[in-house]
């Protein structure tokens, strides 16, 4: 998570649901995402600090990307629990906003996953 320009925190784990298909297991993430984004709102709101835009969060799955955003199901997400369509609430309400990014930017990728040394060393220098 950034605040800005700036760090905030990371998270690399394990999700503890097995799950039937990649773009699951990203909209999964986007709700472990989104919940901390609005616990870190709600922190900001405590310490009185405005927020001037909604939070961005970026996902490197299209199906993901496009499940948050579209209210309609379709048979190939019967599988994800209603709990986690609390994405799509937050934005609907335009209190946040995803958006995808393409796995060649993906600056976590550096963190998570085994890289060709060419990308290693692109990302090392997009801190």
């Amino acid at each position: 998570m950034f605040f800005g320009q700036t760090p905030i925190s990371w998270k690399s784990s394990k999700q503890c649901t097995v799950v039937r298909s990649s773009t699951e297991a990203k909209y999964k993430a986007l709700a472990d995402g989104t919940a901390e984004v609005i616990w870190l709102q709600y922190l900001l709101t405590d310490l009185q600090i405005p927020s001037a835009s909604a939070p961005i969060i970026w996902c490197d799955n299209l199906g993901a990307t496009y499940l948050s955003a579209n209210l309609v199901f379709h048979a190939g997400t019967k599988y994800v629990e209603v709990d986690y369509h609390f994405v799509r609430d937050r934005v609907v309400k335009k209190k946040i906003q995803i958006r995808f990014i393409s796995s060649q930017d993906q600056l976590a990728d550096v963190f998570t996953k085994s890289l060709p040394t060419s990308s290693f060393t692109a990302f090392r220098f997009k801190f």
